[in-house]
């Protein structure tokens, strides 16, 4: 039996649960330390504040668009965004 694991296996929902709660805790975090509101940033980045809530919560945006949004609501540079969601990549199933 291998002790790799196959890098196509979809992690269990609380794997994901987790995975999203990471990424939208550091999203949360730099938001918090740049001294802005969810109401703020989210208009910044264009979005509803709801959308914005759901990300932070642990929501994982599907599209690149959003990932651009969110680095310049934040100002940080997109590759930052990247970055962080391929760490986060399991709460994608990728």
């Amino acid at each position: 039996m291998s002790m790799h694991r196959n890098s196509q296996t979809v992690p269990n929902p609380a794997h994901r649960q987790a995975l999203g709660r990471l990424f939208g805790g550091c999203i949360e975090k730099t938001r918090k330390a740049r001294g802005l509101s969810l109401d703020e940033v989210a208009s910044l980045a264009g979005m509803e504040s709801s959308a914005w809530a759901a990300i932070e919560a642990g929501y994982v945006p599907s599209d690149p668009a959003q990932f651009h949004s969110i680095a310049g609501a934040l100002e940080c540079h997109y590759d930052q965004i990247v970055n962080l969601a391929l760490v986060c990549k399991g709460a994608w199933g990728l």
